[in-house]
């Protein structure tokens, strides 16, 4: 078994800056991560400056994301689609085999996507497959629900049945993480079990959630108070400890990625403190660093 690794989220913009400053807290891990494009960014020369910033540390690139609209590729999203195919092909350069993002959306109800989602990630499997490359969606609603959205199908398991049904390919999966499912009022724990059963969790976010269930018993979940808030692991209402046994028992050996900036409290001059504590937290919740066994 090996150890699962806890990282964090790093703007592949920024990662030759940003890098040398966060890794003395201890992170094991990074996922380079581009809004809507990968823009002229030579990504050769970023996976050289990134493995000399890392070079001689036990530390890795988890993952390539790529967060915008690949399915209707309209107004910022025009480059989103060739930014996935970009990241896929420089993914060996940076050590890593896996991309991730959001799927796309076409206006209308999940369903209405469907076509237009096997057409685009139909290919960009085999693409893939091809580069020894695996793909996985977040589970971010970004504000969509079943009937509307503009970001992503793909946070809802009866989409994820579709999906994958759609598009039966061994190399596509999901970036998976309990806060999504928690704003939602959905129960993580029965669903991290079930796909990791199914094979189908590549990798894992590092945010939690907090339910105010004071808040929805009074007031329901369509009035005007906030029920439910993005946590930091190591603040929200989430057991690590057995996500991190679930994950262990399902023979996960990826990594944790804390997806930062948006803990509503240890935010802007606190975000690094937030963040140090979840990967501190984190490690403590997988029974600390390992420790050989006397002979």
């Amino acid at each position: 078994m090996k150890q699962i690794r806890i990282g964090t989220l790093v703007s592949g913009m920024d990662a030759v800056r940003l890098l040398p400053q966060i890794i003395p807290h201890g992170f094991e891990s990074f996922s380079l991560t581009f809004w809507q494009s990968t823009h002229q960014m030579d990504l050769s020369e970023l996976a050289k400056e990134v493995k000399e910033i890392i070079a001689d540390q036990d530390i890795v690139i988890s993952s390539l994301s790529i967060f915008g609209n690949a399915l209707t590729g309209e107004g910022d999203n025009s480059d989103t689609l060739a930014s996935w195919e970009r990241l896929i092909d420089h993914a060996h350069e940076f050590g890593t085999d896996l991309v991730t993002g959001f799927t796309g959306r076409m206006p209308g109800a999940i369903d209405q996507s469907m076509h237009q989602f096997t057409k685009v990630f139909g290919e960009l499997t085999k693409r893939a497959e091809n580069a020894g490359v695996k793909l996985a969606f977040e589970n971010c609603d970004m504000g969509g629900t079943w009937a509307e959205g503009d970001w992503n199908i793909a946070h809802n398991p009866t989409a994820w049945e579709m999906m994958f049904h759609a598009v039966p390919a061994e190399n596509m999966g999901l970036q998976w993480e309990p806060c999504h499912q928690m704003v939602s009022l959905i129960d993580p724990i029965p669903q991290l079990r079930r796909w990791l059963e199914k094979g189908k969790i590549f990798n894992v976010h590092g945010k939690d959630a907090t339910i105010a269930w004071d808040i929805v018993r009074e007031f329901g979940i369509h009035g005007p108070k906030p029920f439910v808030w993005h946590r930091t692991p190591g603040f929200g209402d989430s057991n690590w400890t057995d996500i991190i046994s679930i994950l262990r028992q399902g023979r996960y050996e990826g990594s944790i990625d804390i997806e930062g900036f948006h803990d509503p409290v240890y935010r802007e001059d606190w975000e690094m403190t937030g963040q140090v504590h979840g990967l501190n937290y984190l490690k403590q919740c997988r029974g600390g660093d390992f420790i050989t066994n006397p002979k």
